[in-house]
């Protein structure tokens, strides 16, 4: 069945917010129609408060067909980030016409910083949420009732989805593609866009490593660089210790107080770094690369994969593989 799927409008909102979904569920009915014959799958409608043209932040223009007040049971309600969302949180008129919309919707989701207007309506109330990371503690301060959780790529709470920074609702729209559709689909349609990588709603917004080193600073930069270079040796505290002049027990300690995490979980995340780009490669065997990274075992290697991404290691190097062949993609029907 077609489901519909209305977008919300207003001025100042963020571009990639509204295009980024919108194009993955273009790319859906594209593959669908291609391969299956079968009918639209998602049909997009895009509303404001009154019908007319809208500027966004970038100075791109679009069109609202209808006013909110036509967003009468929608299967899905997408509202998109500002990078000034105070001003839109001020228009009550605005938040309530979003209310009403959101009452006899279906679904409902926000991208980015949308996550404030969810908020200021009530409908994130002993939820838990996410939004871009830069905003996460303001979410959390300004609506205590939420349950932020700052470091996901999307939440999802019941009916309610959200995402965090703009990038993030590409990802959150293959997540609701692959549960009507299967995941073979939203597979392909990120193929079809030439993402980087399909991300798992629970992966970090961004690098943990790099976000470590900088914790690190300079006390343990030498370190971090000698590491990097030889994660493939068998190491434990005591070498790690030994390579900076310290004893084990003094390094373990001043370590996590510098970094925020054990030595043992700096050094795990360093290798996951490592297996990635080897497996982006594509070049070797999982299990030649759980040894080239320092995991050793796959089984190892796949537990830290699961864990901090979401995704096995082998679904994650076939995502670089050669995009699927039209008539294998015929084939498979995009089953679940």
């Amino acid at each position: 069945m077609t489901k519909i799927v209305d977008f919300v409008l207003y001025d100042e909102a963020v571009g990639l917010d509204i295009t980024g979904p919108l194009e993955v569920f273009n790319a859906a009915n594209i593959l669908l129609a291609k391969y299956q014959q079968e009918e639209v799958a998602y049909a997009t409608r895009f509303l404001s408060l009154e019908p007319g043209k809208v500027k966004l932040n970038s100075g791109l223009c679009l069109y609202a067909e209808y006013s909110l007040a036509r967003s009468k049971g929608a299967d899905m309600l997408l509202i998109p980030g500002s990078s000034d969302i105070e001003p839109i949180l001020q228009r009550q008129e605005f938040l309530s016409q979003v209310v009403d919309a959101a009452g006899s919707a279906r679904q409902i989701v926000s991208v980015c910083t949308g996550a404030f207007i969810l908020a200021a309506c009530g409908l994130l109330e002993n939820k838990r949420a996410t939004t871009h990371w830069s905003m996460t503690e303001q979410l959390a301060w300004q609506y205590p009732t939420v349950r932020v959780e700052p470091d996901a790529i999307y939440v999802r709470d019941g009916t309610v989805a959200t995402s965090a920074g703009v990038t993030a609702g590409i990802d959150l729209a293959l997540a609701l593609v692959e549960e009507d559709h299967g995941a073979a689909l939203a597979v392909e349609i990120a193929r079809w866009l030439v993402l980087y990588l399909r991300r798992s709603g629970g992966q970090a917004q961004f690098s943990a490593p790099l976000k470590l080193q900088q914790r690190a600073g300079n006390r343990f930069s030498r370190l971090h660089g000698w590491l990097t270079h030889n994660l493939g040796e068998s190491l434990n505290v005591e070498s790690l210790a030994d390579k900076v002049g310290m004893s084990p027990r003094n390094f373990s300690r001043v370590f996590a107080q510098e970094t925020g995490v054990t030595p043992g979980k700096y050094l795990e995340l360093l290798r996951l770094e490592k297996a990635r780009e080897l497996l982006e490669s594509g070049q070797k065997a999982i299990n030649q690369i759980a040894m080239q990274s320092g995991f050793g075992r796959e089984e190892r290697m796949r537990r830290a994969f699961l864990r901090e991404l979401g995704v096995t290691p082998g679904l994650y190097q076939s995502h670089f593989n050669k995009a699927t062949s039209p008539e294998s993609v015929k084939q498979s029907h995009f089953s679940k």
